[in-house]
Parts: C-alpha cells; structure tokens; sequence
C-alpha cells in the first residue's frame, strides 16, 4: 500500500491529484506522500484532525481517560488499515474512497487481507464494539458473527419540528461533531458498557436521546440512532 501510494506521487502530479481527489490549494500533500518513508511520525491522535477530533479533544481528555482511550479506539485509515491513538505514523492524504490504480478500492483492498481479518477480532475482544465509521471507511472491515452481535453501529440524526411534526435529518457535521462529544462523554465518565444494553443506559444517563434496534438475525450488528 505504502509502495504504492509513493510511486503515484512520485510521478505525474496531475494523475496523483485526480486518484486522490485533491483540489488545486491541496497539491502540496502530493509531495508529501512521495516523501512518506522519510517523513517524521507522531502519535496518530495527533496526526487527525477535522470536526469529529476537535469534537472528541484528545489532547485535553483527563489522565484517566486518555490511558482508556489508548487502550479501546481504533482509527480506520486508508494507507494504514487501522491505527491505534498512540501508533505513530506520519502525516499523509489518502482517504479510504481512493480507487489506487494497481490496488483499486481500499475499502476492499484492506477488506480482504489476512492481516485485517485476523487482527481485528482479537482487537475487539470480548466486549462492546462502537462502531462510528462512516460507509466508506465500515467497508475495509466488517464484524462477524459473535463480533457482530455486541457491535453497534451508529447514525446521528438532527431532530426538528415542522408544522407540528417531527423530521429527523443527517447533516454532516452535526453527525461528526456529536460522535466525537459521545466518545469523549464515554471516556471521561469511565463507562465501559459489556454490551448493547448497558451502552444505552450509559449514553441515556449521559444526557443522550438514543434508540436501539436489535439485529433481525443472528451475526448481525444493533443498530442505533442519536439525536
């Protein structure tokens, strides 16, 4: 992947900005991938940003609960499969939508290698799984069986009323801004819910509306909405 990702920023900038889908004010990170074997790495929580991260503050997280976040977060990354916060590694611009030409889509790329399956399951261990990805990044790995059963996977939408009704919307950042507090409402209460429904009492007690939907069948996710 790392091979990979160089040598098409190596050579024709244009190419290189269309695989990746960057804008003319973003040619910069171009140069940056080509350089990645020497370039200086830092924890991965430093490295992400956006609202979700701004959201989640990992830099102002009491003590406590940034030795549980180190422990319990995965970041899903489209160079990298997965990260933990403190992994290090340097900065770079690769989304998980990105089509390489010699590995096509990431998502499916890091789906179906070995080291992904293998790994993550053991990551998980045998409590509750949070998953907050977006569709794009869900597709590099996707939980099974008994995994999938203590998974709960996540939409925030934004409630409204509207000629005495009630319509429920996703947006954009509300959605990633909302995670990010959730995570960091989980983490510095010390809530480490076993399964679907202590996470709904925890996130209800923390001030959270919350809906749960159980699995239709066996070896599939809950599902949740927040708002």
């Amino acid at each position: 992947m790392l091979d990979e990702l160089v040598s098409l920023c190596s050579g024709d900038e244009g190419k290189a900005a269309e695989v990746l889908g960057l804008s003319e004010g973003l040619r910069g990170e171009i140069a940056k991938n080509a350089a990645l074997r020497e370039a200086a790495a830092r924890p991965a929580g430093e490295i992400y940003t956006g609202v979700l991260y701004d959201a989640l503050g990992l830099a102002t997280l009491p003590a406590a609960a940034r030795r549980r976040a180190k422990r319990s977060l995965l970041v899903f990354s489209g160079l990298w499969g997965a990260a933990r916060i403190d992994d290090r590694i340097p900065s770079y611009r690769c989304s998980m939508g990105v089509k390489l030409p010699g590995l096509g889509a990431l998502g499916t790329y890091w789906r179906t290698r070995a080291p992904m399956a293998e790994v993550l399951p053991e990551a998980a261990g045998d409590g509750l799984v949070l998953d907050l990805r977006s569709a794009a990044y869900a597709a590099a790995w996707k939980p099974k069986g008994a995994v999938a059963e203590r998974t709960a996977t996540v939409r925030v939408l934004q409630s409204k009323i509207v000629n005495g009704v009630e319509k429920r919307s996703v947006v954009s950042h509300f959605n990633k801004a909302t995670k990010g507090r959730m995570v960091r409402d989980l983490l510095t209460a010390g809530a480490e819910p076993d399964g679907p429904g202590e996470l709904v009492e925890a996130l209800r007690e923390l001030g959270y509306a919350v809906e749960a939907a159980p699995p239709e069948r066996a070896g599939r996710a809950w599902g949740w909405m927040w708002w």
